[in-house]
């Protein structure tokens, strides 16, 4: 009898532990509106446009697609920022490149690998996409950028 609860509550702790690493594999989708970065009166005429991006995490792969449309200038780049804080790009330490294609008008993606930190930055809201453009604000011609945010998050 004692052998048959034991055998029982083992069972039930792997079927725990293997919920647990379900949920935990399972894939978690992130948005972002993209709008104007911060600028100045004299940076207005070069700087216009919006648009929206996706990023969907599978394990520490990290894969974004995404559209803008209405730039000022040619888009040039596009990357992956770690902020200070959530909500304050601060320094915004690039993570990883992703691809821009088109011209005032096109799309963003690319897959990243990123490190456990940097998953758990995701999940805490604290990266985000920026586009740059032939025109943007100095000194990096940043353009565009939004929060990654999970689904159903406030922003």
């Amino acid at each position: 009898m004692a052998a048959r609860r034991v055998a029982t509550f083992a069972l039930a702790a792997l079927a725990a532990v293997a919920a647990a690493s379900a949920l935990a594999a399972a894939d978690a989708t992130f948005t972002a509106a993209l709008g104007w970065v911060p600028i100045g009166g004299a940076e207005r005429n070069d700087v216009a446009g919006e648009g929206k991006a996706t990023a969907t995490l599978s394990g520490s792969k990290l894969s974004v697609t995404g559209s803008f449309d209405g730039l000022a200038a040619k888009a040039t780049a596009a990357k992956l920022h770690l902020g200070v804080a959530k909500g304050a790009r601060g320094a915004g330490a690039a993570i990883g490149d992703l691809r821009v294609t088109g011209g005032t008008s096109g799309t963003v993606s690319g897959d990243i690998r990123m490190s456990a930190e940097q998953v758990e930055a995701l999940k805490a809201g604290r990266l985000y996409l920026q586009i740059y453009s032939e025109k943007g604000v100095l000194p990096d011609h940043a353009t565009l950028f939004g929060w990654l945010a999970s689904e159903g998050s406030n922003r």
